[in-house]
């Protein structure tokens, strides 16, 4: 039995496992309400890791990930991580912990040598996840830090226009004068 097979004989099983460990990853109080709260509109969060862990577990089982596709299923998810303060490394941990995952749902058929190698080329799917998983974070973060510097220079720039150290400079044509000394 080929490992592609074997993954989605245990799909089911390795994707809820997967959404458990990446949800611990998460303060204890707000992991117990992630894995409790079914109800996306009370949960998005939630909602959102659990759609998008099993949209990127089927891509994986793929021959050929398709780079686009994996985006708009990671997107969503590190945006999510990025905001919430984590750091690079533990944004983008939850990836790591489907390798713990695939492990234990089929450790006992890893045995065989052809299904070991296959494992090997498999996890190295993952590692390319990881990757750009690591490229949305930091795009997702320079994004947020553009946007508190552009908060504080407008604010900065109205407090100084209502102490009236701001003065507008007039829309009026320059006043070029031709220089006769020349």
């Amino acid at each position: 039995m080929r490992l592609n097979n074997l993954l989605a004989q245990r799909k089911t099983a390795i994707i809820k496992n997967w959404f458990t460990l990446a949800v611990e990853t998460y303060p204890p109080d707000t992991a117990s309400f992630l894995k409790r709260q079914k109800d996306p509109f009370a949960n998005p969060v939630g909602k959102t890791i659990s759609r998008g862990l099993e949209a990127l577990f089927n891509e994986l089982l793929l021959k050929e990930m398709d780079h686009e596709t994996i985006i708009s299923f990671l997107d969503p998810i590190i945006r999510i991580r990025a905001i919430q303060n984590f750091s690079p490394s533990q944004a983008v941990s939850f990836i790591f912990l489907l390798k713990k995952t695939i492990r234990e749902n089929i450790k006992k058929g890893i045995s065989e040598e052809q299904l070991f190698n296959e494992l090997l080329l498999f996890e190295s799917k993952i590692d390319q996840l990881a990757m750009i998983a690591f490229n949305l974070y930091m795009q997702c973060k320079e994004k947020i830090y553009d946007l508190k510097a552009n908060e504080m220079r407008n604010s900065t720039y109205k407090a100084f226009k209502r102490a009236g150290l701001v003065r507008e400079m007039p829309v009026d044509e320059p006043d070029i004068k031709p220089n006769i000394n020349a």
